[in-house]
């Protein structure tokens, strides 16, 4: 290959770059928005090999908005499996949870930009390409589906772990009060024996 032909090859392969460039999620990048941040890392999982799960968020004690969000892998955490105590056992439901802690953490600053202020590239599982649409490329409907659906998995992993709370909570209750009434019966034997040494000892100084 000559050097005029080498030059053209290193200015398509420039220009193809440019033009749909693959860019790594790291600490100190800026978007306009919470829901750039969104589409930035929905692409990158998109090309990575996993699906991306809209966390937790911090919002304002003030006016509620929101200050930080934490974009993670749709398969972070573990699923809490709990039989119903109070009703009939469940079926359990497949999860694709396998206690993935890769994730994107982004702040608002003071000047209104949304920083990436935390960065795990490395997951528990395989990473597996797929050709599902990009979130750039959905409508605004799509989109609100998109993230109700994974807020309602969120919310429902929440309710799972405060009901397995509430469970632990009335266990101890129980517990307690057998420890109590056990230590109420103790203390009315005792009582009773300090009576009836008192009879026995006024039988005797009669």
């Amino acid at each position: 290959m000559g050097a005029g032909n080498v030059e053209a090859f290193a200015e398509t392969v420039s220009v193809t770059f440019e033009e749909d460039p693959f860019v790594e999620p790291c600490v100190g990048m800026e978007f306009e928005s919470e829901d750039a941040a969104k589409e930035f890392y929905d692409e990158y999982a998109r090309r990575t090999g996993f699906v991306m799960r809209i966390d937790q968020c911090r919002r304002s004690e003030v006016d509620k908005r929101i200050l930080s969000r934490r974009l993670s892998c749709n398969k972070q955490g573990f699923y809490v499996k709990i039989r119903d105590q109070f009703g009939p056992v469940r079926k359990p439901r497949p999860s694709t949870r396998q206690g993935c802690k890769a994730m994107m953490l982004v702040k608002l600053n003071k000047s209104g930009k949304w920083v990436v202020t935390r960065f795990i590239k490395d997951h528990t599982h395989p990473l597996v390409v797929s050709g599902r649409p990009s979130r750039g490329s959905m409508d605004g409907k799509d989109r609100r589906i998109q993230e109700l659906t994974m807020e309602l998995e969120h919310q429902d992993q929440l309710c799972e772990l405060y009901r397995q709370q509430l469970i632990t909570f009335l266990k101890n209750v129980e517990e307690q009060t057998e420890v109590l009434s056990t230590k109420i019966e103790v203390v009315v034997n005792n009582v009773r024996e300090v009576e009836s040494e008192g009879h026995k000892h006024s039988h005797h100084q009669l």
